[in-house]
């Protein structure tokens, strides 16, 4: 593909791919994230902006977009995105929302500053949190997003009806499935028949994980459950796209999975103790507003092999295994590319590529060598067995499946967010 190609590409995969992305009967899950007669609005010069807020489980991230559209048969083009974040994420602040929407508030003057202030009523802010919220109680949650609609109510900028809310699981597939075309129009020319391999995506977050793919066999589409399946067009062409986000196999929960605390009423002062954890560790852990406390088997094993053990119940036979994808090429993202960081499996700022079984590898002198990694995270042994576990054990990724570790795509960073925001924009009228 030539790179003269790629801004056109770009375009077409953000501007087209909000409105043709759907589940099996058609209906787009923007329709009900932003309602397309909210304030329609048609904006004076061709610059606008759009604020949008990913409200994950481990921090909270802005995206303000700059677009330019030059005349009405043109596509409007990305010129420009101010990114920032703050940690830990809102589900932190279960018993303090005030101090939750705070956080917000701080990213939202950002905004302030970056938007000229004539375009401020003109210019939409919306935020959907993700798994980390799902994992709280409905009063915890609904608390939480009401002290953030308020900060957003008094700030100066339009607020749709809809602007804040949570998205469930089939959303969050359909968000992996946007970063995931992304990546094969840019890299693969899959959808052009350029490339004949499967090509696809993975997304570990704190609290799920997706996987996402282009299906090339009949018989993959025939051994796949309905709802992995969802359907898109681009290049006067249907296709079926194999996406699906697991709740609970992010890798804080897994955690906490592992660790035998998922999903239980924890009572006060009670010690989780792990094989994965260094003998002599006792510390505390704060995650969706609960209070853990976890420590090493002081007197059992410790090492790789009992830590696999302990969390291939986490994931064996939990999640469904493609056969296509055993040979397959995948893009990785998030907690894969963070864990490959820190250890110095990828270089922090250009990424890199692996294999499944160089997070083995790695996870194995982690492991077996807890004593020279104290300074790190005491969750490091378990978290690096843990993505050797779901990549091979879970996902059934051969231990030669060649993963790319990056966090942009010609310097664009691959979120959800940007399509989303194209549409949010369009669905007010913004665009020609």
């Amino acid at each position: 593909m030539a790179s003269s190609r790629l801004p056109i590409l770009i375009a077409l995969a953000f501007s087209s791919l909000p409105f043709v992305l759907s589940h099996s009967n058609r209906v787009m899950w923007f329709q009900d994230s932003f309602p397309p007669n909210v304030c329609p609005i048609n904006a004076r010069g061709n610059t606008f902006y759009g604020i949008m807020f990913d409200a994950g489980s481990t921090g909270t991230r802005i995206h303000i977009y700059t677009f330019v559209q030059k005349s009405p048969e043109n596509l409007p083009e990305l010129e420009g995105e101010i990114f920032e974040s703050v940690k830990p994420g809102l589900s932190a602040y279960a018993d303090q929302p005030e101090k939750g929407a705070e956080t917000v508030k701080q990213l939202l003057d950002m905004a302030i500053d970056a938007v000229p202030p004539h375009l401020w009523k003109k210019t939409p802010v919306v935020l959907k949190a993700t798994a980390g919220l799902r994992l709280l109680s409905e009063e915890k949650a609904q608390a939480l997003l009401s002290e953030v609609k308020e900060v957003f109510e008094e700030s100066p900028f339009l607020v749709p009806e809809d602007s804040v809310g949570i998205m469930d699981g089939s959303h969050e597939g359909i968000i992996c499935a946007l970063r995931a075309v992304l990546s094969m129009v840019l890299f693969a020319g899959q959808l052009s028949g350029q490339n004949q391999q499967t090509v696809g995506t993975l997304d570990l977050g704190g609290a799920s994980t997706q996987i996402t793919f282009l299906p090339r066999f009949e018989e993959t589409l025939k051994e796949t459950p309905g709802d992995f399946l969802t359907s898109f067009e681009m290049f006067n062409s249907t296709y079926k796209l194999y996406t699906h986000s697991y709740l609970g196999f992010g890798l804080k929960a897994a955690r906490l999975a592992t660790l035998g605390a998922l999903d239980m009423e924890v009572v006060d002062g009670q010690m989780f103790r792990s094989s994965c954890l260094p003998k002599q560790l006792e510390a505390e852990w704060h995650f969706g507003g609960v209070k853990y406390r976890y420590g090493g088997n002081k007197e059992g094993e410790t090492g790789f092999k009992p830590c696999y053990l302990e969390v291939l119940k986490v994931v064996k036979g939990k999640l469904h295994q493609p056969d296509e994808i055993r040979g397959s090429s995948f893009y990785a993202f998030s907690y894969y590319y963070d864990r490959a960081a820190d250890t110095n499996l990828i270089d922090y700022e250009r990424g890199g590529v692996l294999e499944v079984r160089d997070f083995e590898r790695k996870a194995k002198e982690v492991c077996d060598n807890m004593e020279r990694y104290n300074s790190a995270s005491p969750f490091l042994c378990m978290d690096l067995t843990y993505i050797t576990a779901l990549l091979k054990e879970g996902f059934g990724f051969r231990d030669n499946t060649v993963l790319q570790l990056t966090k942009k795509v010609n310097n664009i960073e691959t979120s959800w967010t940007l399509g989303a925001t194209f549409y949010l924009l369009q669905s007010l009228g913004m665009t020609y």
